[in-house]
């Protein structure tokens, strides 16, 4: 359903239940996830040291790989090696950490993803704040010519994807609006209908 959908990515949450309290998919249903996917999968790693599953990932064919702010000790040294595996590298915030933490790394990430709920688990509503959030780091990225993306993961609704589209977003997740749907392939073509010429995913 998801290859013959609007969908751009596909985008996984890979959670330890310790840096996060759930855990999520394996490496094994990863492997079969990117196996049949006809589009590019976004690896979005909610777990403790992070470096260790680089090349497990890069051997899984992830495009995008994406490691907590707050989960690694040498962020610079992380988001190199990814690189160096030949995927793209992006660094995820939670709600709590202000977008100006990031001002040493922008340069050498591809994608910011800002939480706009705690992460762990699905069904959250969205945390309003996240839009001064993603303001600010548009700006910071405009203001040095960058080309990195912003992707708002959590509680995105159609009710919602207007404004946060507007407020600076190139990249939206959508988890439980579109799975939770009678139609989810219709409830993406809806997402992608109000955001056209808005957000690049």
């Amino acid at each position: 359903m998801l290859n013959n959908s609007e969908a751009d990515w596909l985008h996984l949450d890979v959670m330890d239940g310790v840096f996060v309290p759930n855990i999520s998919i394996g490496i094994p249903t990863i492997s079969q996830v990117t196996g049949i996917s006809k589009k590019p999968v976004d690896a979005h790693l909610m777990l403790i040291d992070p470096q260790r599953y680089i090349s497990i990932f890069r051997d899984l064919g992830i495009s995008t790989l994406t490691v907590h702010y707050e989960a690694c000790n040498h962020l610079h040294r992380v988001v190199s090696e990814i690189r160096l595996a030949g995927m793209s590298p992006g660094v995820a915030i939670n709600p709590h950490t202000p977008v100006e933490l990031l001002a040493d790394i922008l340069e050498e990430v591809d994608l910011v993803i800002i939480m706009a709920v705690n992460p762990g688990f699905g069904g959250q509503g969205f945390i309003l704040h996240t839009l001064d959030k993603v303001y600010r780091l548009k700006r910071m990225i405009d203001l040095r010519g960058l080309k990195t993306l912003i992707e708002v993961d959590g509680g995105i609704t159609l009710g919602n994807v207007g404004m946060i589209a507007e407020s600076g977003a190139d990249v939206l997740v959508a988890g439980n609006a579109v799975f939770g749907a009678d139609n989810p392939a219709e409830m993406i073509r809806k997402f992608k209908a109000i955001n056209s010429g808005r957000t690049k995913k």
